[in-house]
């Protein structure tokens, strides 16, 4: 084998060896790119979800407040059937 054939096979097989790296390199690119496209949404969705269970909690302590005053009610539609059979039965005491 000359010294020019000999050196155009080391160039050959140098070149086979990077080749592979560049391959492995593009393919951990795309991969790292792929999981980045799906993971981004997710954590975007996440962030949104998480502004609007703020919101809800927020409405929900409200609706709590704006109702607290219900808790009286079974109270109150019983003092009414009281009142409205006390005068139930000073109407028949009347005659009417």
């Amino acid at each position: 084998m000359t010294a020019a054939a000999s050196a155009m096979l080391a160039a050959t097989v140098d070149t086979t060896n990077t080749v592979g790296w560049h391959v492995g390199y593009i393919v951990t690119i795309v991969v790292v790119v792929v999981v980045v496209a799906l993971v981004v949404p997710i954590l975007v969705l996440a962030y949104q979800i998480g502004n609007q269970a703020k919101d809800i909690d927020d409405s929900l302590k409200d609706s709590v407040r704006n109702t607290a005053a219900l808790a009286g009610l079974r109270t109150t539609i019983r003092d009414a059937e009281v009142i409205t059979a006390g005068l139930n039965r000073g109407r028949k005491r009347l005659g009417g």
